[in-house]
């Protein structure tokens, strides 16, 4: 039996307390054309202890930084945080959450967004919990929105051999070059549902220009 010390049986407790709790994003992108407005919601904030849900801006070779903090009571805004475009950022709340707002949109504002609180845990610790993030692409005059090219293959594979078949689905060409996969079956009576995730398992790979998603059935 392996035994492990109070200080790590509460790290891991921690762990997994921070990792059970998590803000709700649904938007994974959006995609705006110079001078459009944008507004990036975050739900699920009733799960907070903090009085305040803070939003984060981050670019791809910067860290995070915090844009500003809205108070889930009174909707009152606090921007002292010395972001450079703080100005070009509001908030409200709506509902069981709060949404970040930017009334005329930059190319500089091409980002991911991500929404973030604290909640209480045992021995009178703080766990900062996020959502998932939403990645905003602003788009110059005259750039167009593609839909991704997509297509169906077998996958050979190992478990070929123990009975298992494996499909590869490949999106290609698209803009924004992000895209979020769902595999769907068709039933006898031609109606699709979601594939129960106990009968497969999916593994995703991106790389410049492409991204591919793997179903291996069970």
């Amino acid at each position: 039996m392996l035994f492990l010390p109070a200080a790590a049986l509460c790290c891991l407790c921690s762990a997994l307390v921070s990792m059970a709790a998590e803000l709700v994003q649904d938007d994974l992108t959006l995609t705006r054309r110079v001078g459009q407005n944008v507004s990036f919601s975050c739900g699920r904030t009733d799960q907070c202890s903090s009085s305040y849900v803070w939003w984060y801006q981050k670019k791809e070779t910067e860290t995070f930084r915090v844009i500003l903090d809205i108070s889930r009571s009174t909707g009152s805004i606090d921007k002292s945080y010395n972001h450079p475009e703080k100005d070009d950022f509001t908030a409200v709340n709506k509902g069981n959450g709060c949404e970040l707002k930017i009334e005329k949109v930059k190319v500089d504002h091409s980002a991911s967004y991500y929404c973030s609180c604290w909640i209480s845990g045992s021995h009178r610790y703080r766990y900062y919990i996020f959502g998932s993030g939403t990645k905003l692409y602003v788009t110059a005059s005259g750039e167009q929105v593609l839909k991704p090219v997509v297509s169906v293959y077998p996958a050979a594979s190992r478990d070929h051999l123990e009975g298992k078949s494996s499909l590869l689905c490949v999106a290609s060409d698209m803009f924004p070059p992000l895209v979020q996969f769902s595999w769907k079956r068709r039933k006898e009576n031609g109606r699709l549902e979601e594939l129960p995730s106990a009968e497969g398992e999916q593994l995703e790979l991106r790389e410049s220009g492409r991204s591919a998603s793997i179903l291996l059935l069970h």
